[in-house]
C-alpha cells in the first residue's frame, strides 16, 4: 500500500491508467488496415523474438473486462489511443464502419462505468498506405492527420474528456527516423529532420481541425527526460546541452514557444524542410493542457566515436527490468522546469511506470509508484500545476521492439490464455483510490 492519502492531491486531481491501441488491441480483422508496426515487426531482427501485435492482449474483444479492472481499481480516467488504420484503413478516404462501432462501444463503456475517456489520436501505428507516400517525411501528412482528427472530433468528440494529438513525438521522429529503433526504422538525418518538424506541424493542423469541429480540452503528450552530464567537463556539459535540446527543448520550444533550439538546427543543417519557419505559428497553436511522459534520465558525455554527436552512458542508480535508471527527482525537476520556463497551462503526468520481472508480487513497482507520486506532490508544492497522473500501464502488453519480454502492467496478462491477474501495484492503487472518487 502507499503511505499517503489521496486527499493530499486535492479533490480535482485525476488518477488514471494508460494503454495504446497497437500494444493491447490485437483484433487485426473487421476491416482494420495494415500499419507500419505490422510490417516492422514482421521483418526479422527488428523485434525481440519476432513478436508482433497481432493478438496482443485481445483488448478488441476483452475490453469490457478491462474497463471493469479500471473501475474496480478506483481510477477516474482511462488514457487510450484510437487506431488510425482501424478507423481509416488506407489512412485517407473510406472509413471503416466496424472501427467506428468498436470505439463507440469502448467510449460508451467508459462512460457507463464512470470513467473519463482521455484519448490519443496517434500512438505510433501509422497506416502503411501513408508510409508508402513517405509517412512523417512527407509534409502532406499534416493534411492527412487533420482529416483524421476531424473524424474523431465529429464521431467521438462530445464524449471525450480530453484529447491529445500525438504521443511522444520524439519517438515518432528521432527514435524512428534517426536511431532506427522503432517503425519505420530509418537511420537517416534527412528523414529525421523532416519527421521532427512534420510531426509537430501535423499536431498543429490537428489542433485546428479538432477545434473547428467542436472538440474541447486539447493537448499533446511529450516524453521528456532529465538530461544530465556525466561529468562537469566542458565537453560533457556541451553533450548534455545537445541531448537536452534533441530530447526536450525541440518539442517544448516548438509547441509552446514557436521556436526550435539553434543547437539542433545546426546539427540538422541543410536537411530541415525549406520554409519550415512559416509553419511555426501552426506548430504552436494554444493548448488547454500538456501531457508529460517520464521514465528516466539521460546521462551524456562527449562522443568517442567519429561522426557521433554525443553519447549516453549508464548511470549507477537502481534500474528497472528494461535497464532504465529509477530517478524520481527527475520527474519533480521536469514538472517544475516546464511550469517555470515554458507554460502555465495544466500539466498531466500521462505515463509513468516501470518494467519488472514477471510475477504478481511486485514490491519494486509499488515503491516506484510511491516515489514518483511523491515526486508529483513535491512538484505541486514547488508551484507546478499538475492536475493528474496516469500509470503505465494498465496491462502487461506488447512493448514495441522489446516484444512481450518486458512487463509494465498493473495487471499480469498470460498471453496464451489472456487471463488477467491484478498485481500488488494494482492493489496499492486500489487501496489509495477505492471509494474516494
Amino acid at each position: 500500500m502507499f503511505s499517503f492519502d489521496r486527499q493530499q492531491f486535492g479533490p480535482q486531481f485525476t488518477f488514471g491508467a494508460a494503454t495504446a491501441a497497437y500494444q493491447i488491441e490485437g483484433g487485426q480483422k473487421d476491416g482494420r488496415g495494415p500499419s507500419i508496426w505490422d510490417s516492422f515487426s514482421a521483418t526479422p531482427g527488428n523485434v525481440r523474438n519476432g513478436d508482433t501485435g497481432r493478438d496482443a492482449c485481445n483488448h478488441y474483444e476483452l475490453w469490457p473486462a478491462d474497463l471493469d479492472l479500471i473501475r474496480d481499481a478506483g481510477f477516474d480516467a482511462y488514457r487510450f489511443s484510437f487506431s488510425w488504420p482501424r478507423l481509416i484503413p488506407e489512412g485517407t478516404g473510406a472509413v471503416n464502419p466496424a472501427g467506428l462501432d468498436y470505439y463507440d462501444r469502448l467510449v460508451d463503456g467508459m462512460l457507463e462505468r464512470g470513467i473519463k475517456p482521455f484519448a490519443t489520436l496517434y500512438h505510433w501505428d501509422l497506416p502503411s498506405a501513408l508510409q508508402d507516400k513517405g509517412g512523417w517525411m512527407n509534409r502532406d501528412i499534416a493534411g492527412w492527420f487533420a482529416d483524421y482528427a476531424a473524424l474523431i472530433a465529429n464521431k467521438f468528440g462530445d464524449r471525450l474528456e480530453a484529447t491529445a494529438t500525438i504521443n511522444e513525438p520524439w519517438c515518432v521522429a528521432f527514435l524512428s527516423h534517426y536511431l532506427g529503433v522503432h517503425a519505420p526504422g530509418y537511420r537517416d538525418l534527412r528523414a529525421a529532420a523532416r519527421a521532427m518538424h512534420h510531426v509537430l506541424f501535423a499536431h498543429g493542423t490537428a489542433i485546428d481541425a479538432l477545434r473547428a469541429n467542436g472538440a474541447k480540452n486539447l493537448g499533446i503528450v511529450l516524453n521528456l527526460e532529465k538530461s544530465e552530464a556525466a561529468t562537469d567537463s566542458p565537453e560533457d556539459l556541451a553533450a548534455m546541452d545537445l541531448g537536452d535540446a534533441l530530447f526536450n527543448r525541440w518539442y517544448l520550444g516548438g509547441v509552446l514557444k514557436a521556436q526550435y533550439p539553434q543547437v539542433v538546427l545546426d546539427f540538422l543543417g541543410e536537411h530541415m524542410p525549406k520554409g519550415y519557419e512559416q509553419d511555426m505559428a501552426t506548430v504552436s497553436r494554444p493548448l488547454d493542457w500538456l501531457g508529460i511522459n517520464y521514465y528516466t534520465r539521460g546521462l551524456y558525455k562527449a562522443a568517442s566515436k567519429p561522426g557521433a554527436p554525443i553519447e549516453q552512458v549508464t548511470g549507477p542508480l537502481e534500474k528497472t527490468d528494461i535497464g532504465w535508471e529509477i530517478y524520481p527527482k527527475g520527474l519533480t525537476d521536469l514538472l517544475v522546469r516546464v511550469s517555470n520556463d515554458y507554460t502555465k497551462i495544466p500539466l498531466y503526468v500521462t505515463e509513468n511506470g516501470m518494467a519488472e520481472v514477471e510475477g504478481d508480487d511486485d514490491p519494486r513497482r509499488v515503491k516506484y509508484y510511491e516515489d514518483h507520486l511523491q515526486a508529483v506532490l513535491t512538484a505541486r508544492e514547488q508551484g507546478a500545476d499538475v492536475r493528474g497522473y496516469f500509470a503505465w500501464s494498465l496491462l502487461d502488453n506488447y512493448e514495441w521492439a522489446e516484444g512481450y519480454n518486458k512487463r509494465f502492467g498493473l495487471v499480469h496478462v498470460d498471453y496464451k490464455t489472456q487471463v488477467r491477474t491484478p498485481k500488488a501495484s494494482y492493489r496499492a492503487f486500489q487501496g489509495l483510490l477505492h471509494n474516494s472518487r
